[in-house]
């Protein structure tokens, strides 16, 4: 292994690193418009309905900040139990990770690494707004970035 530091890396060369430098709540809304009406028991389950985002904007030539935004409600109308909003964000430094997969690391990878946290943040609330936790199943972060891409790449009909 002549020429390698041990760790699989041609000398001289770094490893790529992804190093989250902090998380925080930068957003978090929690509403319960029909208590105490909406905490008695019901005769069905609601329709939970939940929307996922993820947008990052460059801080430097290295950081970058994650946005991971997670919005949701159960019932509707006159039903409606309770909806919530939370932006969940990190900073996060990218360091010899080749340019043309550096967005799919920030767009995949970093939500990936914030999404427990969020979900955990997401339960809470719930759970403290006076219902069972909401515990949101895992999401496929790399399937949501080839949707997005995709959806880029499709003309639209308007502007044509």
């Amino acid at each position: 292994m002549a020429g390698e530091n041990g760790n699989g890396v041609p000398q001289g060369e770094e490893a790529p690193a992804l190093n989250a430098l902090a998380q925080y709540i930068k957003d978090l809304s929690f509403e319960n418009p029909n208590a105490p009406r909406s905490l008695q028991p019901q005769n069905q389950a609601p329709n939970i309905a939940i929307t996922v985002n993820v947008n990052a904007q460059p801080l430097s030539a290295t950081d970058y900040e994650v946005e991971l935004t997670l919005e949701g409600k159960a019932g509707e109308g006159e039903s409606l139990l309770f909806n919530f909003e939370l932006i969940y964000a990190g900073i996060f430094r990218l360091q010899n990770i080749p340019q043309e997969t550096a967005h799919a690391v920030i767009m995949i990878e970093c939500p990936r690494l914030l999404f427990p946290f969020a979900r955990q943040i997401v339960a809470d609330c719930v759970r403290n707004g006076g219902f069972p936790p909401l515990f949101i199943d895992p999401i496929d972060f790399a399937a949501l970035y080839r949707q997005r891409i995709a959806e880029n790449q499709t003309p639209n009909p308007a502007n044509a």
